[in-house]
């Protein structure tokens, strides 16, 4: 499949926004966290999810029909994504307000209970909407919605491991990074998984079930197209087999490896090591997101494979 920009940056910055608010909801559950500090961090949740929803808008080929998205939400992931995200948003709003105007201790738990469900709810809606499509191997299998959620939950407590060593916070950076490190650890470690699963994959289409020939020999030597198309563009990533071969070991030291390596020789409490581990996860994750769409090999392409 084509990796759209768009799509990388929505599920990028989308999904480190849910880590940051699921860390932040379970941290304010636990811990007694300054407001202002706490105000900033939703704050910067709310941009990332805006960032992100501004970006998927640039994947519609209609964008002032966006709203009919929405209208298939029985049937579609997409529209049911659609509808949890600004209301996921919402709630976030509405949690930031209650803070700020010092609300009731059962109103902010409500209100961090709400953004936990959206979070999960919206994180479960993404990876469903790849993991739905049966004849796309590589994305139909549960690993897609766990993988979607550990990446999420390791680039936002990671994220906000490094808010809380520039604010100071040290008690909230000693409660965070086990579970910033830990979560890491488990998001590779199940990535990993999709990797190793998607190599022993056996295409369940191929030139003779696609053309009813069933001569062993059959080549393809033409796209059987003179010019690139919607399908030519839409459906296949247009790399050489060397790069979607390389791809994996990139994200993984990027997203996994140097980020761990980072904390373990600058030390936990260093803010530079937080901050470094940021910048390399999301290089990380867009090379990730990369790989999730350009390993899916679309059955389409047995015809439009080759230029002659």
């Amino acid at each position: 499949m084509h990796p759209a920009w768009s799509l990388l940056l929505f599920t990028t910055l989308a999904g480190t926004a849910q880590g940051l608010l699921l860390a932040l909801a379970v941290a304010s559950w636990l811990l007694p966290l300054p407001t202002g500090f706490l105000l900033g961090a939703i704050a910067l949740a709310e941009v990332l999810l805006t960032a992100g929803l501004l970006a998927s808008f640039f994947h519609l080929g209609q964008k002032g029909r966006a709203w009919r998205a929405a209208a298939m939400w029985r049937t579609s992931w997409m529209s049911r994504e659609v509808i949890i995200l600004p209301l996921l948003m919402a709630w976030v709003v509405l949690w930031w307000l209650a803070i700020a105007m010092d609300a009731s201790p059962t109103v902010l738990r409500v209100l961090s209970a709400l953004v936990v469900v959206g979070t999960f709810a919206l994180w479960y809606c993404t990876a469903m909407i790849y993991a739905c499509l049966r004849f796309l191997q590589e994305w139909a299998h549960p690993l897609t919605v766990v993988n979607f959620t550990l990446l999420g939950m390791s680039s936002g407590s990671v994220l906000l491991c490094a808010l809380s060593s520039l604010a100071g916070q040290n008690d909230l950076l000693q409660s965070l990074q086990f579970w910033a490190l830990g979560s890491t650890l488990l998001a590779w470690f199940m990535r990993r998984q999709a990797l190793r699963r998607n190599a022993r994959l056996s295409p369940t289409s191929t030139l003779q079930s696609a053309t009813g020939i069933q001569n062993p020999n059959l080549v393809q030597k033409s796209m059987g197209m003179s010019a690139g198309s919607f399908n030519t563009r839409e459906f296949f990533h247009g790399a050489t087999a060397q790069t979607v071969r390389r791809m994996p070991y990139v994200f993984q030291i990027l997203l996994f490896a140097l980020p761990l390596l980072l904390v373990a020789a600058l030390g936990a409490h260093s803010a530079m090591a937080w901050i470094l581990a940021v910048l390399l996860q999301f290089a990380g994750l867009l090379a990730e997101r990369w790989v999730f769409f350009a390993q899916a090999r679309h059955p389409q392409n047995l015809f439009y494979q080759t230029v002659s």
